[in-house]
């Protein structure tokens, strides 16, 4: 494989950044996506100085360092919103049952 960006566009960092930005992007959520964004961030800069200026290996790097970066942006909301969650329902972390669960968590989300 070539690593050096062609006007066929071949360029293996390039798509081991879209692949590590898309999988990123689809696992944020579970904040895993954080680490695979940092991992495309660092390929895709090493994929556009392969790339050069031009060609098709370059847009497909921007492209794969702009998913690793919304990535990393919604792995670190996924983290604020589960710090926030985390904050406002402490007190019913030790239920009975899940119904009790269920109910204290809709009692201090909806007071505040």
């Amino acid at each position: 494989m070539e690593t050096r960006g062609t006007a066929t566009g071949r360029s293996a960092p390039a798509t081991a950044t879209v692949v590590l930005g898309a999988l990123g992007l689809f696992t944020s959520p579970a904040i895993v996506g954080g680490l695979l964004g940092a991992a495309g961030l660092v390929t895709g800069a090493v994929a556009l100085r392969a790339a050069g200026r031009a060609g098709t290996a370059r847009r497909r790097a921007l492209l794969g360092l702009v998913l690793s970066l919304a990535s990393i942006a919604v792995s670190v909301l996924a983290v604020v919103l589960l710090l926030w969650y985390a904050d406002h329902t402490q007190e019913c972390y030790r239920p009975d049952s899940l119904h009790q669960y269920v109910e204290c968590v809709r009692r201090n989300l909806s007071d505040r």
